[in-house]
């Protein structure tokens, strides 16, 4: 099973078109999308749908210059790392034996190895959080959360923060494992998500379930 067997009847529907016709006149009103058209969905490109094993779910974009790129919480190389993925480095570095916090915020060797980075909300105008989040996304996220806990079997889903722990209903716990902490933001990341240690967690689900370790390491 593909991506494109399981979302092209969903890009058919009223909604997701009017989705798509409204980002097409934001961009011919010279308004600013992030990220850039062709990166919307690149969640989507970088980890294939047979191979995905965890759900890193994030809410929105970052919104501002050369920052999104169309994963959750990554960032493009060259760009300052973002605080919440400091955050996430920081838990990595102090539970993953050998992790060591790289000089860039590019999760792309992460998704490649199956660890689905998606976000609510797949687009927003520049400087403006949150600004795309009643435009129709969360419909199409929601169906895919659901989409992949109906077809797939033991995937790992990490929900940081109560936006993303709000979406456990749309899955089937019992055939997966779901690991909720507060976000990694410098806000609430001490209530919780440092010293989650969800990632070793991740790693001893996938092994007892017979699927390859991610490797966190980034390089």
């Amino acid at each position: 099973m593909t991506w494109s067997d399981i979302l092209s009847e969903e890009k058919q529907k009223p909604y997701f078109k009017q989705i798509l016709a409204f980002l097409d006149g934001e961009r011919k009103r010279d308004k600013t999308i992030f990220p850039a058209k062709e990166d919307v969905f690149n969640a989507f490109k970088y980890t294939e749908f047979e191979g995905l094993k965890v759900v890193i779910l994030g809410q929105d974009p970052y919104h501002n210059y050369n920052q999104a790129h169309g994963l959750a919480f990554s960032v493009q190389k060259g760009v300052d790392i973002p605080p919440s993925l400091r955050n996430i480095y920081k838990e990595l570095e102090a539970s993953v034996k050998g992790f060591q916090i790289p000089d860039h915020g590019c999760l792309t060797d992460w998704a490649k190895q199956g660890v689905f980075l998606l976000k609510s909300t797949l687009t927003v105008e520049a400087h403006k959080a949150n600004s795309h989040k009643d435009i129709g996304w969360e419909i199409f996220t929601d169906f895919v959360i659901q989409k992949i806990s109906e077809h797939k079997e033991n995937v790992v889903f990490m929900l940081w923060g109560s936006h993303a722990r709000k979406k456990k209903s749309l899955i089937g716990g019992s055939r997966h494992l779901i690991l909720e902490s507060s976000h990694p933001s410098p806000l609430s990341a001490y209530r919780g998500f440092l010293g989650c240690n969800h990632f070793n967690e991740c790693n001893t689900y996938l092994s007892d379930n017979n699927f390859g370790q991610i490797g966190w390491k980034i390089n």
